[in-house]
């Protein structure tokens, strides 16, 4: 059996995530959607959008209208479960259909219907006729009450797209544009005649490719299955069981990821919560001895490191954390920590790019983990010029 250093196996996971050596820019923002196999969305947007701040983690200042063009224009992805509700490509449509069968099997989402065949039957009529429609175009989202007190519309069209009926095919200020799956999914890929066992031997590769090496929890977590269903197809998934320095759980790796060594340079960025190299807190923090957790629904009082504190990558360490926000054309740093004193001008250096990325031309920071700390970071961002 491999065995890996706690270090090899930190780089073989920031190589398999994009984050050691130049990406491929022709490849571009689809390129990385297939290299990690899901990207989570999320409706917080602080700098930009979750499923924005992806690619530009990886690829820097790529526009934000291209990063939205590039995923929704072509039948190139389409939206759906996976870690959560995420954008996924369009090739890995069949590799879901043991979750179709589940949701379909069901009856209903955690909602239920008055009306649910012809509720259904107004939603997919109404799409068959006049295309692709929102769900306010569908006859409105909810009923007047809380958020989570929906239309028999609403309902409908959501099971449908549970079921495999209907397909979300972009987001249009930020609401779900639904067609039919029928006409939105190329036709050779528009099936489920995959059994789950083949569904789950691709999901649980895609894991091992996108982690680069990683525990059973791991592979699980990743497009959020079941342990036993990972201990069903493992064996057959191409996989190489490897031990771990200091994981103490059996582990396995993507065998490309050790066949050579993971070598380049290093990206400096901020990364969203919702970033696959974060997203499984557990894995962060024993990978990277980095505890993170996301206080955007902490009480105010309560919170630590603030509302949206996005971790700050740099030398393939996560070096500390910034709270961001906007102040007409000045980003603001209205928290940030350090793990170390040597971290002020990794952290400066990602604060400038992702307000030049955003169109702010200055910088400013509101407080730090100490006075020093903000201090050291607002002294580097005037050597910087920002």
């Amino acid at each position: 059996m491999v065995s890996l250093s706690a270090d090899e196996a930190r780089r073989i996971a920031l190589r398999a995530q994009g984050f050691i050596g130049a990406p491929d820019r022709r490849a571009g923002v689809r390129g990385i959607l297939r290299h990690l196999g899901a990207v989570q969305l999320d409706t917080i947007s602080v700098l930009a959008r979750s499923h924005e701040l992806i690619p530009y983690a990886r690829l820097g200042a790529v526009g934000r209208e291209a990063v939205e063009r590039a995923y929704w224009t072509d039948s190139h992805a389409f939206e759906y479960w996976s870690h959560a509700a995420c954008i996924l490509p369009i090739e890995e449509w069949p590799h879901f259909a043991f979750r179709r069968r589940v949701k379909r099997a069901h009856g209903y989402r955690w909602h239920r219907m008055e009306d649910k065949e012809a509720s259904c039957r107004l939603v997919l009529d109404r799409l068959r006729a006049e295309g692709p429609l929102t769900s306010t175009q569908l006859g409105g989202a909810k009923n007047g009450g809380p958020w989570w007190d929906w239309s028999e519309t609403k309902i409908a069209v959501e099971w449908l797209l549970d079921a495999g009926d209907v397909v979300v095919t972009e987001r249009r200020g930020w609401k779900r544009v639904y067609d039919l799956a029928e006409r939105a999914v190329p036709d050779e890929l528009f099936h489920d005649e995959l059994d789950d066992a083949e569904c789950l031997r691709r999901l649980v590769a895609l894991a091992g490719r996108s982690l680069g090496v990683g525990t059973r929890a791991d592979l699980a977590d990743y497009h959020r299955l079941k342990g036993e269903q990972v201990d069903a197809v493992i064996a057959d998934s191409g996989l190489v069981p490897v031990e771990v320095e200091g994981w103490g759980k059996p582990a396995w790796a993507d065998p490309e990821a050790l066949a050579t060594e993971p070598r380049g340079r290093h990206r400096t960025t901020l990364l969203s919560p919702f970033d696959s190299l974060v997203w499984d807190r557990p894995r962060t923090e024993r990978i990277f001895g980095f505890a993170h957790k996301l206080e955007a629904y902490v009480p105010k009082p309560k919170r630590v490191h603030g509302y949206f504190a996005m971790p700050v990558l740099a030398g393939g360490r996560l070096v500390g954390r910034v709270d961001p926000a906007r102040e007409g054309t000045t980003l603001v740093a209205r928290q940030l920590s350090l793990e170390t004193a040597k971290s002020a001008p990794a952290v400066a250096a990602a604060l400038r790019e992702a307000a030049e990325w955003v169109g702010c031309d200055a910088v400013r920071v509101e407080r730090g983990g100490t006075p020093e700390q903000a201090a050291a970071v607002t002294a580097e961002l005037a050597a910087l010029g920002a």
